[in-house]
């Protein structure tokens, strides 16, 4: 048996997964209807959690305590199956290199007042 079929194969009830990410039995129902995770169900209709499941409820807090609202976590796991990419992939930052790489072809920005270009957050890596 290989990583990966030991990642998704359904073990954990929903007692346990609350145990292990503190969440309410009510919030992970709650992601379950909005299509973010799918347990597998046993002939008695009772959910079973894989690693992967409870990985991905630990990124759906860590993104809501970051301020990121459900929609935007949905359209994050959505692009992030339509690449193919991993969670690790799509979340990582920008090496000093790539962020250079960026700044040098932006092209020259409209000055928007109240509005500020999400590049120039990341800016402040290089004035430390």
């Amino acid at each position: 048996m290989n990583d990966q079929d030991r990642r998704t194969m359904p073990l954990f009830s929903i007692s346990i997964v609350k145990q292990l990410t503190e969440l309410t039995a009510r919030q992970v129902r709650y992601y379950e209807s909005q299509g973010l995770i799918h347990p597998a169900r046993t002939s008695g209709n009772q959910r079973l959690f894989s690693f992967q499941d409870v990985d991905r409820l630990l990124e759906i807090k860590k993104l809501l305590d970051q301020g990121i609202n459900l929609a935007g976590i949905q359209r994050m796991l959505l692009s992030e199956r339509s690449t193919g990419g991993s969670e690790e992939h799509t979340n990582r930052d920008l090496s000093n290199r790539e962020l250079r790489k960026y700044v040098k072809a932006e092209p020259a920005e409209v000055v928007i007042p109240g509005k500020t270009n999400l590049l120039r957050g990341e800016l402040s890596r290089f004035y430390q």
